[in-house]
C-alpha cells in the first residue's frame, strides 16, 4: 500500500534524523545504514531510500527501493540545485577553507536566508547532502568541497554548478597521494570545472598558484578571475593590519574603494581569509559593506581555534585554544603564532599539545622535527606530544621544552592534565586521525567537575 508524504529534511545518520526526514541508508566501510533504518523511521523519518528492504521491515510502504542510494543521494542534491535560484559558491583549498565557508554563511545570512554545509560535509557524500537541503527560496548555498586524491572535487562542482567558486590556498597537504603540490593545484583547479558559464574565480594572489589557477579557470568558462590577498596586483587587497590578541583591524583596498573593518580571530591568515570573504560576498551579488560589518561578530569553527577559559578547583584558571580538528605543516605554523601572541597570566606558562599530521608521504619525518624552529622562535614553554610521526618533533626540541612524547592522545591527555597550573595557555592541535580532541575534552573536564561550561571565545578559525 502506498503512502503520501512529504519531507522536510535529508539525513544519512539515524543518530540526528529528525521528523520529516528522509532517510538515505548508506553502506559504508564501518557500517550499514540499512540496519538503522527501523530506528530512522522510528525517530520520524517520512520515507527511507533502500537499496533492499530490511527484513524486520518487510513491505514497509514507507521504504523506497533504488538500485544505489548513493546515486539516488546525488539525484536528491541535483534536483535541489536544479530548482534554486540561490547564487552558489564552491569553496576548497589546502587549509581555510571550513573558515571561510562558516565566515561566508554569517555573512550572506544578513542579506539573505542562506544554507551552508555542515560541519565538513565536504566529500561525495556530504555536497549531495548539503545539496539535497537547500531550500528552493534560498539566497546564497555555500558548499566545502575537500579532497586527499584527484579527480574527487569534479563531479562535485558539477554536481552544484557553482556561480562563484573559490580557492583559499594551495599548499602541500595530503601530499601522500600527490606526486607534487603541482598535482594538487590541479585536483584543487577541478572546483572550477562545474562553474556556470561566466561564473567567477576567486584566488589567492599571494599563492605561487594563482597564474596556474586562473589559467584553468578561464579554460573552464569563468568570465572573471578575482585576487585577493596582500600583493600589489590584487583586487581585493590588504594595505594595512594592526594585530591585537583577540583579533585585527583591518585596511583594505577593494577594487577602486578603501575599506577599514574588524576581523574578531586572531591571526594574519585570518586577516587574509577575511579579503576572500569580501570577494565572495561581491563575486555573488552581496554588499561589501554588510560583509565587513558582519566580520566583527565572527567566530571560530569548534575545533579550529575556538578558546576556552577554564577554571581550576583552586579558583584559578587557564586559557585553552581548540586546534584539534585538523593539522597540516602550513596550519601548525600559524597556530604557534597565535600561541606566541597570547599572553598568559603572572606565573603561567605557553603549552602546546600537539598529536600527528597525517598525509604527508616521505616527507613526513621532516616536517614534524621542521615545527622545532617555530615553537623555539614563539617562546613556546613545554611541548607535549602524541603520536610516532610526533616523535621526531621531540627528538628535535631542545630538552627544557620537553613535556613528554606518548604513543596516542589517549595516553597523553592525562599527562597534560596534571601539568595545567594557574596561567597557562594551551594550545591542542593535530589531524583528526591523531584523536586530540581527547586532550582538548580532559582539560574542558577540569572545568565541568564544578558544574559550570567553559567559557568560549574565538581565536582563529583556520
Amino acid at each position: 500500500m502506498a503512502v503520501d508524504w512529504t519531507a522536510s529534511g535529508v539525513s544519512i545518520d539515524s543518530r540526528t534524523v529528525g521528523p520529516g526526514d528522509i532517510f538515505v541508508a548508506i553502506r559504508g566501510p564501518r557500517f550499514d545504514g540499512h540496519d538503522f533504518v527501523a530506528e530512522a523511521l522510528a525517530k520520524g523519518a517520512v520515507a527511507a531510500l533502500v537499496a533492499s528492504a530490511p527484513e524486520n521491515l518487510g513491505a514497509d510502504p514507507r521504504l523506497v527501493i533504488v538500485p544505489d542510494t548513493i546515486e539516488a543521494l546525488t539525484n536528491l542534491g541535483g534536483a535541489a540545485r536544479d530548482r534554486t535560484d540561490a547564487r552558489v559558491i564552491a569553496i576548497t583549498g589546502s587549509v581555510g577553507k571550513t573558515g571561510v565557508k562558516e565566515a561566508l554563511r554569517m555573512v550572506l545570512g544578513r542579506h539573505s536566508l542562506t544554507l551552508a554545509s555542515e560541519g565538513s560535509l565536504n566529500n561525495h557524500l556530504g555536497v549531495p547532502l548539503s545539496l539535497s537541503r537547500l531550500p528552493g527560496d534560498a539566497g546564497y548555498g555555500v558548499f566545502e568541497m575537500g579532497m586527499n586524491h584527484a579527480g574527487e572535487i569534479g563531479p562535485l562542482s558539477r554536481l552544484a554548478r557553482p556561480h562563484v567558486a573559490l580557492i583559499t590556498t594551495v599548499e602541500a597537504v595530503h601530499i601522500e597521494f600527490f606526486r607534487s603540490v603541482d598535482d594538487i593545484a590541479d585536483a584543487k583547479a577541478e572546483v572550477f570545472e562545474g562553474l556556470v558559464p561566466g561564473g567567477v574565480a576567486i584566488l589567492n594572489r599571494d599563492n605561487r598558484y594563482f597564474d596556474h589557477l586562473s589559467a584553468a579557470a578561464r579554460r573552464n568558462g569563468a568570465g572573471r578571475v578575482i585576487g585577493f590577498g596582500r600583493a600589489k596586483e590584487a583586487d581585493l587587497r590588504i594595505l594595512d593590519e594592526r594585530s591585537e590578541p583577540d583579533g585585527s583591524t583591518v585596511r583594505a583596498k577593494v577594487f577602486d574603494t578603501d575599506l577599514t573593518y574588524r576581523v574578531e580571530i586572531p591571526g594574519q591568515h585570518w586577516v587574509t581569509n577575511s579579503v576572500a570573504v569580501l570577494a565572495a560576498t561581491l563575486a555573488a551579488g552581496g554588499d561589501v559593506s554588510i560583509a565587513a560589518d558582519a566580520l566583527a561578530q565572527l567566530e571560530a569553527p569548534q575545533g579550529r581555534g575556538r578558546r576556552h577559559s577554564v577554571r581550576l578547583r583552586d579558583g584559578g584558571s587557564f586559557e585553552l585554544i581548540d586546534e584539534s580538528y585538523n593539522a597540516s605543516p602550513v596550519s601548525m605554523r600559524a597556530a604557534i603564532d597565535l600561541l606566541k601572541g597570547r599572553q598568559p597570566l603572572p606565573g603561567g606558562r605557553r603549552i602546546a599539545a600537539l598529536g600527528d599530521m597525517l598525509e604527508l608521504g616521505d616527507d613526513a619525518a621532516a616536517r614534524h622535527a621542521e615545527l622545532s624552529v617555530p615553537l623555539e622562535e614563539a617562546g613556546i614553554d613545554l611541548v607535549f606530544v602524541a603520536g610516532p610521526q610526533m616523535g621526531h618533533l621531540w627528538s628535535a626540541l631542545k630538552k627544557e621544552m620537553q613535556g613528554l612524547h606518548t604513543e596516542t592522545s589517549a595516553a597523553l591527555a592525562p599527562r597534560v592534565v596534571s601539568e595545567i597550573r594557574n596561567g597557562d595557555v594551551v594550545m591542542v592541535k593535530g589531524s583528526a586521525g591523531s584523536r586530540m580532541r581527547e586532550v582538548v575534552a580532559a582539560l574542558l573536564a577540569l572545568h565541568t567537575e564544578q558544574g559550570n561550561a567553559p567559557q568560549q571565545r574565538a581565536v582563529n578559525g583556520s
